[in-house]
């Protein structure tokens, strides 16, 4: 059974730093997709970034490009989102997502497995 775990989340002033983790079990961590939205309330989940293995392509929203890198280690089973210059609008519960399917992709469905969210939020 697959199951993901996020960390990292945290309050935070802003123009600061965080580093989430989203650790993956019950697979072959280099196979997938991997990615991470963003949910902040009263609206609708939304892409942040997905990262792919062989070759390695990343992709982000428009909104962080620039100021968030999404990054892997299949040694460890993890993925990461470093954060920086982070805004009040970044405050979110940030959730990790895991694909079966060969091409990443910014839509919610397109995702199989789901860790549990871990909450960002940026003060003004």
């Amino acid at each position: 059974q697959v199951q993901l775990v996020e960390s990292g989340g945290g309050l935070v002033q802003a123009g600061g730093s965080l580093r989430l983790s989203c650790a993956a079990s019950g697979l072959t961590f280099s196979s997938y997709v991997m990615a991470w939205f963003r949910q902040a309330p009263g609206k609708e989940r939304e892409f942040v970034a997905s990262i792919r293995w062989n070759p390695t392509i990343a992709y982000y929203a428009n909104s962080v490009k620039g100021r968030f890198t999404i990054s892997r280690d299949n040694a460890e089973n993890t993925v990461y989102l470093q954060a920086h210059s982070l805004k009040p609008e970044d405050t979110a519960v940030y959730y990790c997502a895991l694909s079966r399917r060969p091409a990443a992709s910014t839509m919610t469905s397109a995702y199989d497995s789901w860790g549990q969210g871990t909450q960002v939020a940026v003060s003004s």
